[in-house]
């Protein structure tokens, strides 16, 4: 089969054929039709914490159909996504449905040559995390449902309360996903700040009654209190950027609540001080339970999100490593979704 596989440092991507996986007992095998490109991705072919070796196949963020099966609950030509995750199934994050946050998980497409992802035609999983797609739901969708649960995620554990003021500090697939979601969760005012053009135009799109774009603002605080009439109950960073937390004490409200969502790569510093004096909650996430994804799905399939214009790439295997380089310089991007298995031309 023909695989996106990550050559080293400097190299990128390169587009080879490699063994088509066989799934073993409790496992099957996924005929990649979707697979959308993640900010981590970007980060586990960058120097960092977040390095992959050589011989990786990236891609956590796919749907397709279920061609072999080793399981009795999932069948050939079951349309399906996946949890990608692969847990020792035992610890106490285990058992509470936290699979991401187990010691001994190695996420699908982040874990090295360990365990392959979707920039491939096929990918292996284990049938315990093969979620069903709903009649209704197409595999573009269903490849958009794990970045839809890092947001659904974050929005829960933020405590939103109906009429809350909700500040997004970036407007990628996951800001705009929260966006999205703390709409729902009854937040009156869900005000988005970006400095991409493309991305604060989708953000109506997803929930925002209003945007601010952070490159022609000063304050973009000041400029929140004036639009919600208020400063922020609730703030995401869903960029991750040295200096941003910070940013975010600032601009609070007393008692409010940080949910800091984007992952910074780097060293950060903050005066904790700042924090106490206004007494904030400051919530670190990732990822998501693997109940969300039910949950994501329940919203698709009902129609109140429509996870569309997210995706403004998509792209061939064959055409992946030149459209991946440049979304480290990203202009009117926000998702790239990869079609491994769509007919030529």
């Amino acid at each position: 089969m023909k695989a996106a596989v990550f050559k080293g440092l400097g190299q990128g991507l390169s587009v080879e054929d490699v063994p088509r996986p066989e799934p073993g007992p409790g496992e099957v095998v996924i005929k990649v039709e979707a697979c959308g490109v993640c900010g981590s991705d970007l980060h586990a072919t960058d120097e960092g914490v977040f390095l992959q070796e050589p011989g990786t196949i990236l891609g956590h963020e796919f749907a397709g159909e279920v061609v072999d099966s080793r399981h009795g609950d999932v069948a050939i030509g079951d349309r399906v996504t996946v949890v990608p995750v692969n847990p020792c199934g035992k610890c106490r994050e285990c058992r509470e449905g936290y699979t991401m946050l187990c010691a001994q998980n190695r996420i699908t497409g982040l874990s090295g040559q360990a365990v392959p992802g979707a920039y491939a035609e096929y990918v292996k999983a284990p049938a315990r995390y093969v979620v069903p797609l709903p009649d209704g739901v197409d595999y573009e969708e269903g490849a958009m449902v794990e970045p839809l649960a890092v947001g659904l995620h974050a929005v829960g554990k933020a405590g939103i309360a109906i009429g809350d003021r909700v500040l997004v500090i970036g407007a990628g697939p996951i800001g705009l996903s929260v966006a999205a979601f703390a709409r729902m969760a009854g937040a009156g005012a869900v005000v988005v700040s970006e400095r991409a053009p493309a991305r604060l135009s989708a953000a109506r799109e997803f929930g925002a009654t209003a945007v601010i774009d952070a490159a022609a603002t000063a304050d973009v605080g000041a400029a929140f209190a004036e639009i919600a009439g208020g400063p922020p109950d609730v703030i995401f960073d869903c960029v991750g950027v040295p200096g941003m937390i910070r940013s975010c004490v600032d601009m609070s409200r007393a008692r409010g609540t940080i949910v800091v969502v984007g992952v910074c790569m780097k060293e950060d510093t903050q005066v904790p001080l700042s924090a106490i004096l206004k007494e904030l909650k400051i919530q670190y996430v990732l990822g998501y339970q693997e109940q969300d994804f039910a949950r994501v799905l329940a919203v698709l399939r009902s129609g109140r999100l429509k996870p569309a214009p997210m995706v403004t790439d998509r792209v061939a295997l064959e055409a992946l490593p030149e459209a991946f380089e440049r979304l480290r310089q990203p202009g009117s991007q926000i998702k790239l979704m990869i079609l491994p298995n769509a007919p030529e031309g």
